[in-house]
């Protein structure tokens, strides 16, 4: 099939749906047929493109990361307790596993 001679028959055709079915290799009503306009198929895949690319923007601009500062000294405070309690929490005062006899 020439593409030239396709194109020049479809710019003939009067109606606007009307168009080349290249599966069956005939001029046919597009609409009729459910072949939809690859006009609408484009721009349907730019208007997703678009709106993929602004979400994604809007998200990167959203995720921050809060940098911490540094304590002077370089202390390595690895515990996690609270100040001057032990790294338990301050909880020295629960009874061992053994007959589970509870707060001592």
């Amino acid at each position: 099939v020439d593409g030239a001679v396709v194109v020049n028959r479809v710019r003939q055709q009067k109606g606007k749906t009307e168009g080349y079915d290249a599966n069956t290799d005939t001029y046919t009503d597009m609409v009729a047929a459910g072949i939809i306009d690859p006009a609408k198929v484009v721009r349907t895949a730019l208007q997703n493109a678009a709106s993929v690319a602004s979400l994604l923007l809007t998200t990167e601009s959203l995720i921050t990361e809060i940098p911490q500062e540094e304590e002077e000294g370089g202390h390595d405070h690895h515990d996690h307790g609270m100040g001057g309690m032990d790294p338990m929490g301050g909880m020295g005062g629960m009874g061992g596993m053994g007959g589970m006899g509870g707060m001592m």
